[in-house]
Parts: structure tokens; C-alpha cells; sequence
């Protein structure tokens, strides 16, 4: 056997083995990039009929609670059809005070085996139940702004016979640090262009656990049984398995701080992507499962979405598979012979592509957010090093408090 042809087999053998590689990437690209495809969707309008109960879960945010208020308040809607209420869950600071001086009601909560801001919602949600008066309940973080509009777009929304809702969630502090800029890309991305795909493709948008809000008959036939520290998409993929789909708010905006340091941001990544793994292990079989036999298109987006890791996760391997399928290709191409791996891997790079460039356009980061996005792959690098020590708080859900830009160690 000539060294040519030899040459060639091992070339042809590394182009299948790459291709084989990249498929779970060329799926997940293109399931990406398809719910990222730029989308106009209609504005139903507003209402001012139901009863709003809008509850600010807080641990310790003396610091921030009354400007949340403060916004909560200015929102346009009737007075007498919407409430503001602080749970001040296991505080050990002002934060009921200041909750009551700023305008809120306060529900406190001392209750020191279970901890969390799942527990906080769930005992704010059985007891606003209890009282009846709410039609609609909403949860706005206690470091949160909210567009003035907030409640009466969630109104129209449940007008219309919606039984779930999420606005689109944003940094509030985009220019801050490269961090939060790069955050604010991110959200861009995850929550606004693949929400604006999920609702005009008439999925679920899912929960992202600022700016969500249900009827008072969902929780009752839901109840809020989820603690762990990504209770919002869990409470999201319960919902899903009953049948509820989460409709996407894209008029309305709630603005979250973000942290600045590098150990709080790395922290806060680790805290998600922790209870994001441990979600899948769950429920991703049972969302499969009756994504199936229900042939439910809004279960298996979910499970799509419980499924993919991180887009950091896939982008950098899927752009590492490309170059080296494009270095097989160049060898193939001179020995004439066609090459797959740049395929597979293409469509990947594109789908992802798709969902960054969107996420950028839309962020309004301009050449700024470029410069942060080339710094990506050290980022991940770095932060893939050091490992903090909130893994025991993630696993039971507990209150972790992230330093705010307010409170210093810009870097």
C-alpha cells in the first residue's frame, strides 16, 4: 500500500472521527441558532383588571430593597389593584424596616432549616392563596427596576387567557465592568432573542426568577414545591410537565443588578450552572418521555433547554472542532477527496453564531461588547481554575447574597 494512500485513509478516518464528534455540537447549534432567527412579535395591548400581588423576595438587602419599591410603585396601574410585598426571609438586618417606610407591606419569615428563596416564594404564595385577593401573583428581585408598564402588560397577558409569564430580564449595570457588559450580552441573548423565538414559535419562554408572574389558579393547582437554587427554571419545567407554557413579555423590561468582582460573578456562574446539572439529572428523562407520548413540542424545547450546558460550553469546542476540521478539509481538498467534519461542525459554529450576533445587536454594546466578547475564551479559562466554596449552599438551595456594584470591587 502506497504512503499516499495510507496518508489518505488516516486523513479520511480523522475527518469521519471529528464528524462523529461534532454532531451533539452541529444538533445543538442548530437548534440554537433556529429559535435565535430575528422575530417581530405583536404587542396585545395592555389591562388594568386583575388584581396584582407583586412579591420582592429579600435576604439581607437593606441596601437595595427600597428602590425596587420605589419602582414597583411608579408602575402605572391602579392602586387599588396592585400590592407590594416585601417577604424579608431569615433577615438579619434592616431589611423590614426599610421594606415598610418604603412603601411595601412585609411578610417576615424566620425559619432557619429551610432557607432559600424557593421557601421565601412558596410561603408568600400560600399565603396570599390563603387571602384570596390576588388574581395574578409577580416576583420581582429586591435588587430590580421594573419598566412602568411591568404590570399592566402581565394583565393583558393573563386577559388573554395566559396562565405563566415572563418579561424580558436585563442588566441593569451594563457599564460597570467588561463582566457585566459581557452579562448583559449574555442576557441579551439567552432571555430576549431566544424568548422573542420561543413565544412567536408559541413555546414556553421558561422562568428566569425576575420579572415572572401566575394566576392565582396556577399556584393553586402547581403549588410553588420548588427549592433548589435554580427554583425558577424548576418551578418553569413543573409547570411544562402539567401542561403550562410560559408566555414571553417582550414589552416590559425588569433591570437586575449584576456583580462586578470576579470572585462574586464566577461565584454566581457556579451556583447556576450547579443547580442547572442537577435539574437534569431530574427531569430530563421525564420531560423526554412525555415529550414523546404527549408529542409536545413545548416539553422538548424544555428539555432542550434543561438539556444544553452553558453556550460557553458549546462554543469554545465547537469552534476548536471547526479549525481542526478545516485543517483536515485543506489536507482532504490536496489529496481529492471531500471532507464532512467542516460541516457538522459549520453548522454548529453558525447556530451559535447566530445567537451571539443577536445578542449583541440587540444589547447595544457596540464596540465595546466586541472587545468584551474577544475576551471570552481566557475568561473561561480562568474561570474554569478556581472553584468557590458555595457548592453545599447550591445543593440546598440556600440564600448566597452576590456583592452589588453599589457596594464596591469594580474590576
Amino acid at each position: 500500500m502506497s504512503a499516499r494512500l495510507q496518508l489518505g485513509r488516516a486523513i479520511s478516518a480523522a475527518d469521519l472521527s471529528l464528524a462523529a464528534v461534532g454532531l451533539p455540537i452541529a444538533v445543538a447549534g442548530a437548534y440554537i441558532g433556529l429559535i435565535s432567527l430575528p422575530r417581530k412579535l405583536v404587542v396585545p395591548g395592555t389591562s388594568n383588571e386583575a388584581r396584582i400581588a407583586v412579591v420582592v423576595p429579600s435576604h439581607n438587602e437593606e441596601a437595595n430593597v427600597a428602590a425596587t419599591i420605589s419602582s414597583l410603585l411608579a408602575t402605572k396601574y391602579p392602586t387599588d389593584r396592585r400590592r407590594v410585598i416585601v417577604v424579608a426571609d431569615n433577615c438579619s438586618d434592616e431589611t423590614a424596616r426599610v421594606a415598610r417606610e418604603a412603601g411595601a407591606e412585609v411578610f417576615e419569615r424566620v425559619d432557619t432549616s429551610k432557607r432559600g428563596k424557593g421557601y421565601a416564594l412558596d410561603f408568600a404564595f400560600r399565603r396570599l392563596l390563603k387571602e384570596g385577593w390576588a388574581d395574578v401573583v409577580a416576583v420581582v428581585d429586591a435588587d430590580t427596576i421594573v419598566q412602568t408598564n411591568l404590570l399592566s402588560a402581565f394583565a393583558a397577558r393573563f386577559a388573554l387567557g395566559e396562565q405563566a409569564c415572563q418579561a424580558n430580564y436585563e442588566v441593569r449595570n451594563p457599564d460597570d465592568s467588561w463582566r457585566t457588559r459581557l452579562m448583559h450580552i449574555a442576557f441579551t441573548a439567552f432571555h430576549e432573542v431566544r424568548g422573542t423565538g420561543r413565544e412567536a414559535m408559541h413555546l414556553s419562554a421558561g422562568l428566569r426568577g425576575n420579572g415572572m408572574a401566575f394566576s392565582a389558579l396556577t399556584l393553586s393547582r402547581v403549588p410553588h414545591q420548588a427549592f433548589s437554587v435554580v427554583e425558577d427554571l424548576e418551578y418553569g419545567v413543573m409547570l411544562g410537565l402539567e401542561g403550562i407554557r410560559v408566555a414571553y413579555v417582550h414589552e416590559s423590561t425588569v433591570s437586575g443588578d449584576m456583580p462586578v468582582d470576579a470572585d462574586s460573578s464566577v461565584s454566581q456562574r457556579e451556583r447556576w450552572e450547579h443547580g442547572r446539572s442537577t435539574l437534569r439529572r431530574m427531569y430530563l428523562p421525564r420531560l423526554l418521555t412525555k415529550g414523546v407520548t404527549r408529542r409536545s413540542a413545548v416539553l422538548l424545547d424544555i428539555a432542550a433547554d434543561v438539556a444544553l450546558p452553558p453556550l460557553g460550553k458549546v462554543a469554545l469546542p465547537a469552534a476548536g472542532g471547526f479549525a481542526a476540521s478545516v485543517a483536515v478539509w485543506v489536507a482532504q481538498r490536496a489529496l481529492g477527496h471531500r471532507a464532512w467534519s467542516p460541516i457538522v461542525f459549520g453548522v454548529g459554529v453558525v447556530g451559535i453564531g447566530i445567537n451571539v450576533a443577536e445578542g449583541w445587536r440587540r444589547s447595544g454594546a457596540g464596540l465595546a461588547g466586541i472587545a468584551d466578547l474577544a475576551k471570552v475564551p481566557s475568561y473561561l479559562a480562568w474561570k474554569a481554575t478556581g472553584k468557590s466554596d458555595t457548592a453545599s449552599a447550591a445543593e440546598q438551595g440556600e440564600w448566597v447574597r452576590t456583592k452589588r456594584s453599589n457596594e464596591g470591587g469594580a474590576s
